[in-house]
C-alpha cells in the first residue's frame, strides 16, 4: 500500500458563544480536515488545529508530499522520522498540528486495515470513557455563576476558566463566582497562561487557595523552570504545567526541575499521537499524571485522542475539549457502544487535589455540544481506526464558512478598553 495524495480542507465552525479571554477571543473555531488516499482505496482522516494559522498548517502540508507520497501508511515511525530529519520539521513548534494531522490519519489507515479501533492499537482499553472539562468563558461573574451551574447540571465534573486579568480583584470575584455557581464539589481549575510574574502568582494564588482551585495551570512563564518550581513550592494548590510542556523535550525538561504536579500534553503541539502516548509515558515514569490539551478541535481530533487516552493509564484528570463552546461539528458521531458513567465516576481523582471534592458528583445526568458528551466524559467508538466519519454537508457549509469570512473566527482584540498590546508579567 502507497500514500498517493494529501488532501486538506480548512473549515471554520461557528461557536455558541465567543470564547473570550485576557488577550482576545474567537467567534469559532478554524481546523484543517485532512485526508490520506492511498492506491488501494482506504483513506485516512486526521485535523489539524489552525496553529498559529490555517495558512501556515496548509503551506506545511504541501511541503510533505517528497517525504510521505509514494510512501507506506502502516510505517509511520519510518514516515515521521522522514518528515522531522529528512525534511527538517524537527519540532518546530508551529508545524506540528500538521505534521500530527497527516500521522493521525496514518493510524486512522491502519486500523482500517486490521479492522481495530485506535484504542486497541495504543494498548487497549485501561477505561471505557475518558472525562473532560466544562470550559466556561470570560464574562461578569454572575453570568460566569449562572455558566458554572449550567456544565455541573451537564454532569460535568470539572470546570475550567482564564485567569490574568489586568485588575486580580477581577479574576478572584470570577472565581469565587463560579464555585458559587458550581457548587462545593465542583473541580475549580484556573489557567493564567503565564501572565503572572512569580511574585503576583503567589500572592495572587494564595488568595484563591480559600475557593479550592483542583489545578493552576501555568501561572508563570514556562521558559524558566528554576522560577517555576520556585512558585510550585510556595502556592497552596497543584502547579499544572502547559506551555512549559508542549513536547517531549519540554516536558522531560520539566520533570528534572521538579516544576510542575501535572504535565498538559498535546498530539498537535507534538506531531502525533504516539507522541501523545510517549509524553504520558515520560511522565508515568516520574510519578506524575497527565491530561490532554487542546489548542482548539473538532471531533475528528477529538476522538482520535480519546482512543490513545483510553489506552494510558495516567490520564487521571480531566482533558479539555471544546463542548461547552462548539455550535455544531463535522463528523457523523457516533452513538455511545457502552453503559454511559455514574455521575462524579469518570476518572479517579488525583491525591491531593481540590480536598473534599473526590469522588463527588452532580445528580444531573446530561449531553453538552455536538458530541454525545455524557456525564463530562465521551466513549472512545468501537468502529476501525479513529471510528468516525465526515459529514460531507457540514464540512461544504463550513469550508464555505471558512472561505467567506475566515478572520472572524480567529483570535482577535474584542476589548476596546484595552490596550492592544498585552504587557507581561503583570504584577
Amino acid at each position: 500500500m502507497r500514500i498517493t495524495a494529501i488532501r486538506a480542507t480548512p473549515v471554520a465552525v461557528p461557536f455558541r458563544e465567543a470564547e473570550i479571554w485576557a488577550y482576545g477571543g474567537r467567534t469559532g473555531m478554524v481546523s484543517v480536515l485532512v485526508e490520506v488516499d492511498t492506491d488501494e482505496g482506504l483513506t485516512g482522516l486526521g485535523e489539524a488545529s489552525a496553529y498559529p494559522s490555517a495558512d501556515i498548517v496548509l503551506s506545511v502540508l504541501r511541503s510533505l508530499d517528497p517525504f510521505v507520497l509514494g510512501e507506506d501508511p502502516t510505517a509511520i515511525e519510518r514516515l515521521m522520522k522522514r518528515i522531522t530529519v529528512a525534511g527538517t520539521w524537527h519540532h518546530v513548534k508551529s508545524t506540528s498540528p500538521a505534521i500530527g494531522a497527516v500521522e493521525m490519519a496514518c493510524w486512522d489507515i491502519v486500523g482500517k486495515l486490521c479492522g481495530q479501533p485506535l484504542v486497541t492499537l495504543f494498548g487497549g482499553r485501561v477505561r471505557d470513557h475518558v472525562e473532560y472539562f466544562y470550559y466556561l468563558s470570560r464574562k461578569s461573574p454572575a453570568e460566569m455563576a449562572s455558566d458554572a451551574a449550567a456544565g455541573v447540571a451537564a454532569g460535568f465534573r470539572t470546570l475550567y476558566l482564564k485567569v490574568g486579568s489586568d485588575d486580580p480583584g477581577e479574576d478572584l470575584a470570577r472565581v469565587e463566582a463560579v464555585r458559587a455557581g458550581g457548587g462545593p464539589d465542583a473541580l475549580l481549575r484556573i489557567d493564567a497562561n503565564e501572565a503572572w510574574s512569580s511574585a503576583a502568582a503567589i500572592r495572587i494564588l494564595a488568595e484563591m487557595g480559600r475557593f479550592g482551585i483542583e489545578l493552576a495551570e501555568q501561572p508563570v512563564s514556562g521558559r524558566n523552570l528554576p522560577e517555576m518550581a520556585y512558585v510550585r513550592s510556595r502556592i497552596p494548590m497543584p502547579l499544572l504545567a502547559n506551555e512549559a510542556s508542549w513536547t517531549r523535550f519540554d516536558q522531560l525538561d520539566v520533570i528534572r526541575h521538579g516544576a510542575a504536579d501535572v504535565l498538559s500534553v498535546d498530539n498537535q503541539m507534538d506531531g502525533g499521537l504516539l507522541n501523545l502516548k510517549r509524553s504520558a509515558g515520560l511522565a508515568e515514569a516520574a510519578g506524575l499524571p497527565v491530561l490532554k490539551h487542546s489548542l482548539g478541535e473538532l471531533g475528528l481530533a477529538t476522538y482520535a485522542a480519546c482512543h490513545v487516552m483510553a489506552a494510558t493509564p495516567n490520564f487521571l484528570a480531566a482533558s479539555q475539549s471544546y463542548a461547552s463552546l462548539l455550535a455544531d461539528d463535522i463528523v457523523v458521531a457516533p452513538d455511545p457502544d457502552r453503559a454511559a458513567p455514574a455521575p462524579g465516576a469518570a476518572g479517579a481523582a488525583i491525591p491531593g487535589l481540590a480536598a473534599g471534592a473526590a469522588g463527588a458528583a452532580v445528580a444531573a445526568v446530561g449531553a453538552v455540544g455536538p458530541l454525545p458528551y455524557v456525564n463530562g466524559c465521551l466513549t472512545p467508538p468501537s468502529a476501525a481506526g479513529i471510528g468516525v466519519s465526515l459529514d460531507a454537508g457540514k464540512v461544504a457549509k463550513y469550508a464555505e464558512a471558512y472561505t467567506r469570512d475566515a478572520a472572524s473566527f480567529t483570535f482577535q482584540q474584542r476589548d476596546p478598553g484595552r490596550s492592544p498590546t498585552p504587557l507581561l508579567p503583570k504584577l
